[in-house]
């Protein structure tokens, strides 16, 4: 990462973090009285190909002690009702202002892998993340909708798992690649306010 793209980062972050400091209070106090506790769900996520770290994020699903892989049909019986509208409009990762501020997260990258997949794509991986993973990036914004409507038709763990490695992580990274040729900071305030464009037309949509 590069110092511009780290003061973006660490300026930007502190900056939502006291704008949206209240709405952030608001939303533990709505989660712990609509679903209790935990509040948060801390999951393991890799910025390197050997470097974890914990993802935080608001808990929207309900928690079981063998939860693996990525989330498909057969998940979707545990997302709770508030746990949908926060994953609607994405504020379930207004958390992951922490991790941007840890260093953890760049505003714009890759999405973080799970250790999983990182494993059994090494190579791959080796190339995506040299790129700081971020909450937003391009491949979010060209793919995240068709991927989600792709693990929506998986029923099974097994199929989730099937659809993810075949097309999934292959166009992802084919995305996330792209983005590393070209990154520089104007291209990361462009895909910053796509992806706020996105929010307030899914918004309008719903």
């Amino acid at each position: 990462m590069t110092w511009r793209k780290r003061i973006f980062d660490l300026f930007f972050a502190s900056l939502l973090v006291v704008i949206l400091g209240p709405i952030i209070l608001w939303l533990i106090w709505r989660i712990w009285r609509e679903q209790g506790r935990p509040i948060f769900y801390v999951a393991e996520r890799m910025k390197g190909p050997d470097t974890p770290f914990g993802l935080v994020k608001f808990r929207t699903m309900t928690v079981v002690d063998d939860d693996q892989g990525v989330s498909g049909a057969h998940k979707q019986a545990r997302i709770t009702p508030m746990g949908a509208r926060l994953r609607a409009k994405r504020l379930d990762e207004f958390p992951q202002l922490w991790n941007i501020l840890k260093g953890d997260l760049s505003f714009v990258g890759p999405r973080p892998p799970l250790r999983e997949y990182v494993k059994r794509f090494p190579d791959l991986y080796a190339e995506v993340l040299r790129s700081r993973p971020g909450v937003t990036g391009l491949a979010t914004i060209r793919f995240h909708k068709h991927e989600d409507r792709l693990l929506a038709r998986c029923e099974t763990p097994e199929q989730t798992d099937d659809v993810y490695c075949r097309i999934c992580v292959p166009r992802k990274a084919r995305l996330d690649l792209i983005y590393q040729r070209h990154q520089n900071t104007c291209y990361d305030f462009d895909l910053v306010f796509q992806t706020i464009g996105n929010l307030f037309r899914r918004k309008n949509n719903n």
